[in-house]
């Protein structure tokens, strides 16, 4: 039995169909493709659209329960990133996140923030090698500018609490453009 080229790509084309249905393979399927959105780097804000952030105070706890308020970020370069644990294109761009915290932990607050209980932040955390610290909000952002509509989003902010980068979705954050825009932060 011979299969026209047709037929073969309409087979082909439900199998892909088929996979993406099925919730098994459906997370995997998307993950794939947001790595490869994930590629490029975030673009920098324009000088005269900065919004600037006023009001740091804002309660968070890590994930062993440690309470932590934004305000001790205040007068430092901060990455925030508003994420989840079942959202592929946020596990796309993880592992570029993991990279940028590798090198710049010591020198920027990396504030990463998910609403998922601790345990499962934690599994997801030991499972993949993450060791970047989880914050879950105690109350809701006091800062208008977090109101965060869907995930992934992150921001940059310098020193002086204006954003640099505002991002939704994924992204590489391990970008020569994102590393030589923190590099220039911290001179200022």
């Amino acid at each position: 039995m011979n299969i026209s080229k047709k037929q073969r790509n309409n087979i082909i084309f439900l199998v892909i169909i088929a996979l993406i249905l099925i919730p098994q393979t459906r997370q995997p399927i998307q993950i794939v493709l947001h790595k490869g959105l994930a590629l490029f780097s975030p673009s920098i804000e324009d000088e005269s659209e900065l919004k600037n952030i006023t009001n740091y105070n804002w309660k968070l706890k890590d994930i062993n329960g440690i309470a932590y308020n934004f305000n001790q970020s205040e007068g430092k370069v901060v990455l925030v990133n508003f994420w989840a644990t079942w959202c592929p294109p946020c596990i796309a761009e993880m592992p570029s996140m993991q990279e940028l915290y590798n090198d710049y932990s010591d020198k920027v607050d990396f504030v990463f923030i998910s609403d998922e209980g601790q345990d499962v932040l934690k599994s997801f955390l030991s499972k993949k090698n993450y060791s970047f610290n989880v914050y879950i909000p105690s109350e809701t952002p006091q800062i208008k500018l977090f109101e965060v509509r869907s995930i992934p989003r992150t921001f940059l902010l310098n020193k002086k609490g204006k954003i640099i980068i505002d991002k939704s979705g994924a992204a590489n954050w391990n970008s020569e453009t994102v590393r030589d825009k923190i590099d220039a932060l911290l001179l200022e």
